[in-house]
């Protein structure tokens, strides 16, 4: 690996950690195997090292940019990823609704409707588990 993708790959860690949070990252690294290594690598330089770490916009700002794409395209599992990690990005419940407000006009009535069946869902969850003291 050179120096840049070393750098690159470490920028990229730091971020993902900083968005998904130290047990999501651990989990997901424990759970990498020789199949899917080199597609973490590129995943870590590539959508953290390189987008999530770019300057022009805060972590707060690509969250719900990321959700409103993720909606819109329908993957809702990484729908569900990016919505838990707001807590961790600073993109308010209100930036996410206004967000999806857009997927609803330029994606579709369907796939807004269906994420803001899984932002319910994902903010009840996070609200239960803040309420026990989980997290």
């Amino acid at each position: 690996m050179s120096q840049q993708s070393e750098d690159r790959y470490a920028r990229g860690m730091a971020t993902r950690r900083a968005v998904l949070g130290d047990a999501h990252v651990d989990r997901a690294q424990a759970a990498m195997t020789d199949i899917d290594r080199d597609f973490q690598t590129f995943i870590v330089e590539g959508a953290w090292g390189s987008v999530w770490s770019r300057p022009h916009f805060s972590h707060r700002e690509r969250s719900f940019v990321t959700i409103a794409l993720l909606a819109g395209l329908g993957h809702h599992e990484e729908l569900a990823m990016h919505v838990r990690a707001t807590a961790n990005t600073g993109a308010s419940r209100e930036d996410v609704i206004e967000a999806l407000m857009h997927v609803a006009v330029y994606a579709g009535v369907p796939a807004a409707n269906h994420a803001l069946k899984i932002v319910k869902q994902v903010y009840a969850d996070m609200d239960r588990e803040n309420e026990g003291g989980v997290r």
